[in-house]
């Protein structure tokens, strides 16, 4: 398939939290009036920079995806605007995926009511845990009330399509802790839910406090306990495990990442964020001064960009594509060398292959990092 008829999609990073949580290592600004001011002026002068260069070619957009951050740091009505512009300013599918994530803090029931009316047709929150303990150690404020409210706050503002992000392996969190969160999912009824294993990046307050002794670091074999205990549940309830960390009601999987793990394209606007375009990689300038200025003087804010050989994007197809669980078609993989470190993948029963494709193993999808970077 040429790059002009692949999927695409955009992703508009809006790089604003009330504050940061302890396990967070991602680009953010705290929200406040004036930084928010300057970025939604340089973002508006972004989507002018590239409606000019015709960065999109006059394809339409299928997907459209506001992440963060917290994009509901901005006013509603902000946000509504700016899907107008975008659509206004490049043609978009009319079943395009349009999400938005959230927090559950951060909406009032007509916040959620104006975004639905806005065109927004998903909307993703950040439940993390549906226990209060949990919220202690990775900063995370608000309660778990909150996401109940929100959820049903979200649904009679028109929502049908709704996500709840969860971590698992929290400090001072055990399997029956986990179980009894999953449990209280279902009476909100999403249709998606992502479950993340807990890390710690380095640089964080999390890291901080478990090198000094405040919290213990994830036991990396109840977290295995954890993964295999939330596909069960799950999938008794009804979800299909698509990928690693997602799961689904059927006709419900997040059409929007399935473009990173299926070798679609897409456009990423705002500070940090990346972009995939005509078989290059490109990312934008971290940091909002830099690009607020950048866009001031007319100049998109690229800051590195790699144009991928034939071998480069077939392994960037294989490493995401393994992130699915039906894996990638082996008549995908040419290359010799490739063949080689697939067959001693499978030999460390990492991987699994038939006549037609290759996956994760149950093991693999353990260790899906490493396989990446074996194949890297």
């Amino acid at each position: 398939m040429s790059p002009s008829n692949k999927d695409l999609g955009l992703y508009v990073h809006i790089p604003f939290c009330r504050r940061r949580c302890h396990f967070c290592a991602f680009y953010l600004e705290i929200a406040k009036p004036a930084p928010m001011a300057r970025f939604h002026s340089a973002l508006i002068q972004e989507i002018s920079l590239h409606r000019r260069q015709e960065s999109l070619d006059g394809r339409a957009l299928q997907s459209i995806y506001f992440g963060g951050g917290t994009p509901t740091s901005l006013p509603a009505d902000q946000l509504a605007a700016l899907l107008t512009l975008i659509r206004a300013t490049w043609p978009t599918n009319v079943t395009a995926e349009v999400t938005v994530e959230a927090h559950p803090s951060s909406v009032t029931v007509r916040d959620l009511e104006v975004l639905a009316d806005a065109g927004f047709n998903r909307i993703s929150f950040g439940a993390e845990s549906m226990a209060d303990k949990d919220f202690v150690s990775i900063g995370r404020f608000g309660q778990v009330q909150d996401t109940a409210t929100a959820v049903q706050a979200a649904r009679s503002a028109g929502f049908t399509n709704i996500n709840l992000d969860l971590m698992y392996g929290l400090p001072g969190q055990f399997l029956p802790d986990w179980i009894r969160t999953l449990e209280s999912l279902m009476p909100l009824a999403p249709s998606h839910i992502s479950c993340y294993a807990l890390t710690i990046e380095e640089g964080t307050r999390l890291a901080q406090d478990i090198a000094r002794n405040f919290f213990s670091p994830p036991d990396e074999m109840l977290q295995i306990d954890m993964e295999s205990a939330a596909e069960r549940f799950l999938t008794e309830a009804g979800f299909s495990r698509y990928e690693i960390s997602n799961y689904a009601k059927p006709d419900d999987a997040c059409r929007h990442n399935l473009l990173y793990w299926t070798g679609g394209e897409y456009l990423g606007l705002g500070p940090s964020a990346q972009s995939y375009l005509h078989g290059a990689r490109f990312g934008n300038v971290a940091d909002l001064e830099a690009y607020a200025a950048c866009l001031n003087d007319n100049r998109l804010p690229i800051t590195e960009r790699t144009i991928l050989s034939a071998s480069e994007r077939q392994r960037d197809a294989l490493v995401f594509g393994l992130r699915l669980l039906r894996g990638v078609p082996r008549k995908a993989i040419a290359a010799a060398e490739r063949d080689r470190q697939i067959d001693e993948l499978i030999e460390k029963g990492l991987l699994e292959a038939d006549h037609d494709r290759i996956q994760l193993t149950s093991l693999g999808r353990r260790y899906a990092d490493t396989v990446a970077e074996q194949l890297f």
